[in-house]
């Protein structure tokens, strides 16, 4: 059975897509919220993994990350669910990633937060929905896990996005126990990181991934999806017009996976 050996605490955008790369490198098989989207079977194990919780039910934590042999995660939703993973692994290192809070939220705002109403907008004909499952799955486990569940539908009032980061930071500080936890700015580079998980500091340079200008770009390809969704006819009767649309929307699937991934 796959063990979880490093817990990713820290909110999106704080650095946990670099922290990604820096682990797959290390050797570990890490999940992020890109997984959600690019695995069919990852949103319901995560919202049942969010229902499970509010239900004060044990979570099963094979369908979100033991079937997909992780042996370490960082980046939502892993990161709702730092108490509920020390006590499935109790031996599981702790990295919380840290970001100045204002920095974080203009970028949290300006990119995460966004694309959420962006991807939600895109509503295929029924006849291709099937192909769009996987983000509308995506877009049901942030607006679950991260906007409702964690900011309490309220992120865009600044102050109680800032009393929801600090008390996070808080509360990861109180349960993981000493020894266990990591307080790592993307900053510090590799040496704090493998002195930490007992790794030899890689050659090539730690990784600085998921800029701001690439997100806005790959946002405003996700706009132009939806736009072309709303062209397509609404029904697959005709052959061509079904050609057609399959072939957009493959492309279009593409996009939509690249816009999503790392986020």
């Amino acid at each position: 059975m796959t063990e979880l050996e490093v817990v990713g605490a820290g909110f999106g955008r704080t650095g946990t897509a670099s922290l990604y790369e820096a682990l797959n490198t290390l050797g570990y098989v890490t999940h992020h919220m890109f997984e959600v989207v690019a695995r069919r079977d990852q949103a319901q194990a995560w919202l049942q993994a969010w229902c499970d919780r509010a239900a004060g039910r044990p979570v099963d934590w094979h369908p979100a990350l033991g079937a997909g042999g992780f042996t370490a995660a960082v980046d939502w939703p892993s990161a709702a669910f730092v108490k509920e993973l020390l006590t499935a692994y109790p031996r599981a290192k702790v990295i919380l990633t840290l970001r100045d809070f204002d920095k974080w939220y203009d970028s949290a705002r300006d990119t995460i937060y966004a694309i959420q109403s962006v991807a939600a907008s895109i509503r295929p004909p029924p006849y291709l929905a099937p192909l769009f499952q996987n983000v509308h799955g995506t877009v049901a486990v942030a607006e679950a896990v991260i906007w409702q569940g964690t900011f309490s539908g309220r992120f865009e009032d600044r102050e109680h996005a800032r009393q929801v980061y600090d008390a996070h930071i808080a509360e990861v500080r109180r349960v993981v126990p000493p020894g266990q936890l990591l307080e790592f700015r993307i900053t510090d580079g590799w040496g704090p990181l493998c002195d930490f998980l007992g790794k030899p500091v890689p050659e090539r340079p730690f990784p600085h991934a998921n800029d701001s200008a690439d997100f806005r770009r790959r946002m405003q390809r996700m706009r132009v999806v939806a736009r072309l969704l709303d062209a397509l006819p609404a029904s697959g009767c005709a052959m061509v017009a079904t050609a057609v649309a399959v072939a957009a929307a493959v492309a279009i699937g593409r996009v939509l996976v690249r816009s999503w991934q790392r986020v």
